[in-house]
């Protein structure tokens, strides 16, 4: 019986190779099959079909891999402390940084048709931190009140996300606009 704790250690470093592997590959060239996966991860086909039923299934499995990332690299900008404007230029920093890694595979995920509700839970775990910290800032007055919260953080990934597409904008501009949409909202 203690050959199964290992099996499952062995499944869940399989399953991290896998992943790893599937954004690196997918990322240098968006068509390429499993096999190539595969081949990066230093697995058998088999074995990716043994965690993923399709290639559909890796490509979501990489989306919440690479979700996963951007929020543990978000959790350790310490967003609760300074200024909130500050913090969430810092959380918006460190998931840009996070992500960056792979920007042709991002691209490709944009591109890829969802619902709303798929688009909305994607990003759930960002906008929970990007709303905390914008709450933080209304109730402490750096941030305009007026308009809900949630409301602001979907503003701000939709303008985080301009920012990245190729005729985008620098960080400075991107920086200056998320402050005044958040400073000025709705101050006629």
């Amino acid at each position: 019986m203690t050959s199964l704790p290992p099996r499952r250690a062995d499944a869940r470093r399989s399953r991290a190779a896998i992943l790893t592997a599937a954004a690196q590959v997918l990322d240098t060239d968006p068509d390429a099959g499993l096999a190539a996966v595969a081949r990066a991860a230093g697995v058998t086909r088999q074995t990716i079909y043994a965690h993923f039923a399709s290639r559909d299934k890796l490509l979501a499995a990489v989306v919440d891999h690479l979700t996963e990332q951007a929020v543990a690299a978000m959790d350790a900008v310490e967003a609760d402390s300074g200024p909130a404007g500050d913090a969430l230029l810092r959380l918006l920093a460190a998931g840009r940084q996070s992500t960056d890694r792979y920007p042709a595979l991002l691209r490709q995920i944009a591109a890829q048709p969802v619902g709303p509700d798929a688009d909305q839970l994607r990003h759930a775990p960002v906008a929970d931190r990007i709303e905390r910290v914008i709450r933080r800032g209304q109730r402490t007055g750096e941030f305009d009140d007026r308009l809900p919260a949630d409301w602001l953080a979907t503003a701000v990934i939709a303008l985080a996300h301009a920012a990245e597409h190729p005729s985008g904008t620098d960080e400075a501009v991107l920086s200056r606009t998320i402050r005044n949409t958040l400073t000025r909202a709705e101050r006629g």
